[in-house]
């Protein structure tokens, strides 16, 4: 007998413009160590967003070439206040690594 499957529904994605991709900067010690060291950098980014369109963003907002881009989820922490529990927003992170001739200048 054979399963019949239901017919896929249409895959609607939204078309983010390079602002909205990189939501911001990720300076930290490590960021800071990788950037000098293996000329990469770390963004917090759109959740829907491809490692495609990180890499168009970056080189469309910063007039850099890429390399190579890494993309990590990250789940949100569980925090307290007071009397109460809530939990931080899931985001996504981008490891984004440039050519060897191009540099980001965040200070």
């Amino acid at each position: 007998m054979a399963h019949i499957q239901p017919p896929k529904k249409p895959e609607t994605k939204i078309q983010l413009e390079p602002h909205q991709v990189l939501l911001r900067p990720l300076v930290t010690e490590k960021g800071v160590h990788r950037a000098t060291r293996h000329n990469q950098y770390a963004f917090e980014v759109h959740r829907d967003a491809t490692k495609d369109e990180i890499k168009a963003a970056v080189e469309e907002l910063f007039s850099v070439k890429v390399a190579k881009v890494r993309t990590q989820n990250r789940k949100g922490k569980f925090r307290r206040y007071r009397f109460r529990i809530g939990r931080t927003s899931d985001w996504k992170r981008a490891i984004v690594q440039l050519q060897s001739d191009h540099r980001i200048d965040f200070f």
